[in-house]
């Protein structure tokens, strides 16, 4: 038995106005995603417990089969993983974003999605004029770095994972003030560091190019999404199966090295809108050779929601249905091979919102032991209508395994 699972980000919305009180999910054509929801089985889920916050991190360690209120210690120290930083027992890792402020607002929360090139750069000027002993930078992909804090007793590591910080998707054209970070003394080295940035980034040759090109510069940073070393079991020892799992985001490439799936890097899946659909199909199918799960996750969907951006969220789901959905499920309803296929999101990025919500998703499974539901569509409404409910969203990947 083959098992795959295709997850687009985000993808989940709520009615809209401009069309006609349908959600994005409802309006963009999907074809491949609702044959999977007319012959398969669709239900409704939870990815986030209780007291949690609606965010990735959590919904896909839900997705995977963990529950986070017991695995669950932060995002920043799963990034690290995928970065190939060793996290010690004594550190604390943060996320670090380079954003852009405005007025003293977050007027981007990826700096105009910066590149590589120039964020490396930027990561390594903060470094030097910033960097400590206990102190350092570590540069990722696009907007997102790490920095990870040496502390020096148990109690300062406690006051750092206190510490209350936002996500910067979370507070877009808001003043920055009121979402910096605080609750603990802690938080003001953080502020200290964020103040500081500042006047580094803003003088640094990259951003005055940016700017002579009218591109948004990244002139701060956003610290947030931190926590210790994450310790969690082998994917294959709770489910008894090896398996693979391709994204372009750190965080979930870090989650699937510490659950012991292998990392497929993907040549062009950069994250965003531009990345390789097709491409992620076609490794996911190959890696199914050799292993029997995959797990293909579409960062796009919620990129758009974050930007309030409905065209590119419509464009981004119908283009992860046609190559990614699409690809895989012709490949096995040509075949001979028996297997199930599980689609879904992690949570909602709602476009009115720009951020993530609550709600609860949608999913649907088709395979050669699915018995087929009396759903048509895959969608938030049509799957309403269905009984079939996991209150639990880590207790779906048990179901649709075993």
């Amino acid at each position: 038995m083959k098992y795959i699972v295709l997850v687009g980000d985000g993808m989940g919305d709520r009615p809209i106005e401009d069309l006609g009180g349908k959600t994005v999910l409802e309006a963009a054509k999907i074809p491949n995603m609702n044959f999977i929801a007319e012959k398969g089985k669709v239900g409704l889920t939870n990815m986030i417990p209780a007291r949690m916050l609606p965010a990735s991190d959590v919904a896909n360690l839900s997705i995977l089969g963990y529950n986070p209120k017991k695995y669950y210690t932060g995002r920043g120290p799963l990034e690290a993983v995928n970065m190939g930083i060793d996290l010690q027992d004594n550190e604390v890792a943060f996320r670090c974003n380079l954003v852009t402020i405005s007025d003293d607002k977050m007027a981007d929360y990826s700096a105009g999605h910066i590149s590589n090139e120039e964020a490396k750069s930027l990561i390594e000027e903060l470094n030097s004029k910033l960097g400590t002993e206990d102190i350092k930078f570590y540069p990722g992909i696009s907007y997102r770095h790490l920095v990870v804090f040496k502390c020096k007793d148990k109690g300062e590591q406690e006051n750092f994972v206190k510490t209350k910080c936002m996500p910067p998707h979370d507070i877009s054209g808001k003043t920055i003030y009121r979402f910096l970070p605080a609750m603990t003394p802690q938080a003001e080295i953080l502020k200290r560091l964020m103040d500081e940035s500042r006047k580094i980034l803003s003088e640094h040759e990259v951003n005055r190019v940016r700017l002579d090109l009218k591109e948004n510069p990244a002139n701060m940073i956003w610290l947030w999404g931190q926590g210790i070393k994450p310790f969690m079991p082998k994917f294959s020892k709770l489910y008894h199966v090896e398996g693979s799992i391709i994204s372009a985001v750190d965080l979930i490439k870090g989650i699937g090295k510490i659950i012991g799936l292998d990392v497929i890097n993907v040549p062009g899946a950069t994250g965003y809108y531009d990345t390789n659909y097709l491409g992620k199909a076609e490794y996911a199918i190959d890696s199914l050779r050799h292993k029997d799960f995959v797990f293909v996750h579409v960062e796009a969907p919620d990129e758009a929601g974050h930007n309030g951006d409905l065209r590119e969220k419509i464009y981004s789901i119908e283009k992860f249905d046609k190559f990614v959905v699409g690809t895989v499920l012709n490949h096995f309803k040509s075949g001979d091979e028996e297997f199930r296929i599980l689609v879904l999101y992690d949570h909602a990025t709602p476009i009115a919102l720009k951020t993530h919500s609550r709600d609860y998703v949608c999913f649907a499974m088709y395979g050669t032991d699915i018995e087929q539901g009396t759903i048509k569509h895959f969608n938030e409404k049509e799957a309403r209508l269905s009984k079939f409910r996991i209150d639990k969203g880590h207790e779906l990947m048990e179901f649709f395994i075993r």
